[in-house]
């Protein structure tokens, strides 16, 4: 017998006690052992939930007792979860948690406590909800030097931009729709200014890096300045627009992003549309791969933390994570790296054509039937840090810029 307990019944905690009931048989067969939800730990009553014989409202009833050997932390947010996960790593026990916010701040700690103590701390559902991207990067393609991992890693957010793209919707409208839907929250901030995505691809740098990435240290540029004047730019381009968390390596130096790009239809992200979520990663033997799926919801996210359980099962007392460095990792500037970029203009373009070329070089220009007293232009590539002292001559005249997000060849 395997007994677990799980640290908050909200939308994910129940879906893990469904996903347990409902495919106990598979899990069962799978582990070589019976797994039970012992407790469930929670600061309310669910009378007439079934669970409710689980319920305890003292974390103490779960640490103390040595039956336990999985803890499943769905708590979300920093503190308790902090305090009950290391106490638990510390006790003995085996987590798997789906809290980003928990991974990105203290994931070198409390894997360095998992290994010391032979057990394991395992995260798959913090990122990407139900597409498994962390045992990939820790199991399958450990040969592989990972050289970039680009992901719409946010669902709210690519549903708002698909909405806005398709249906020609301005922000606001589609922010409301959003969240009548229960893809936004009441308070969208993480999602739509890119903090949820940031701490995902943070994650994800310090996995690939080996050593602590800092989501603080990310540029960091959501989606709450896109404009219905923008996608119309974007469609005559033969674009689309998606909010990107980028990592990639330039020799031994990391670039780190999140910001809204904007796509041709040669990029694999291009047609990940509504609230799904994908990962492309590029390795130095393997190439291209994508990971797609569901990167949110009650039982994608459940699903994840599940398979965690059973790969914690079948390894009590055998560490199989593979671990980053507490040393922080710095990150590259973002001057330094190379784009293309996007500029909406407002004024003439005949009139201003030389002298935009003059300071940016050969550019494309682009108009928009029925956008009148502005344009857009298309730079070659060059530097972040360029590009910033090239457009400070026009602040008065730029509308807003988008990064362009080019495949390579």
């Amino acid at each position: 017998m395997v007994n677990i307990a799980v640290l908050g019944y909200g939308t994910v905690g129940s879906g893990v006690v469904e996903v347990i009931d409902t495919n106990g048989a598979g899990i069962n067969q799978r582990i070589g052992e019976k797994l039970q939800v012992k407790y469930v730990l929670d600061l309310k009553d669910f009378p007439g939930d079934p669970v409710q014989e689980k319920i305890v409202h003292d974390f103490e009833t779960i640490i103390q007792d040595e039956e336990i050997n999985i803890v499943v932390e769905v708590m979300g947010g920093i503190e308790p979860a902090y305090t009950f996960v290391k106490r638990s790593l510390l006790a003995g026990k085996s987590v798997a948690t789906s809290n980003k916010a928990l991974v990105a701040k203290h994931g070198a700690e409390l894997l360095s406590i998992a290994k010391e103590k032979n057990i394991n701390f395992l995260f798959e559902a913090s990122v990407g909800g139900g597409i498994p991207i962390i045992r990939p990067l820790n199991s399958s393609l450990t040969a592989d030097e990972i050289e970039e991992i680009t992901g719409i890693l946010n669902g709210t957010t690519n549903y708002m931009l698909t909405k806005m793209f398709y249906e020609g919707a301005d922000y606001d409208t589609v922010l409301k729709e959003a969240q009548a839907n229960g893809y936004a929250e009441r308070n969208p901030e993480a999602d739509v200014e890119g903090y949820d995505a940031c701490r995902k691809i943070a994650i994800l740098s310090s996995l690939i890096s080996g050593n602590q990435v800092d989501f603080e240290d990310i540029y960091c540029e959501g989606i709450t300045k896109i404009t219905t004047e923008d996608m119309k730019y974007a469609k005559t381009m033969g674009t689309t627009i998606k909010l990107l968390a980028s990592s990639k390596r330039d020799g031994s130096r990391l670039h780190a992003i999140v910001a809204p790009c904007m796509l041709y239809p040669e990029h694999p992200l291009y047609n990940v549309n509504g609230v799904f979520n994908a990962i492309f990663v590029h390795g130095n033997v393997l190439g291209d791969a994508m990971f797609y799926g569901s990167g949110a919801g009650k039982l994608p996210t459940a699903s994840a933390v599940v398979a965690d359980v059973v790969d914690a099962a079948k390894h009590l007392n055998r560490n199989i994570m593979t671990m980053w460095k507490q040393e922080k990792l710095t990150l590259e500037d973002k001057g330094d790296a190379k784009r293309r970029f996007f500029i909406r203009m407002k004024g003439d373009e005949e009139e201003m054509r030389k002298d935009l070329e003059y300071s940016f070089g050969e550019i494309e220009i682009v108009k928009v039937p029925g956008l009148e007293g502005e344009f857009g232009i298309v730079t070659p590539v060059m530097m972040e840090g360029d590009y910033d002292t090239r457009a400070n001559r026009y602040k008065d005249q730029i509308l807003h810029m988008i990064r362009i997000e080019d495949q390579k060849a």
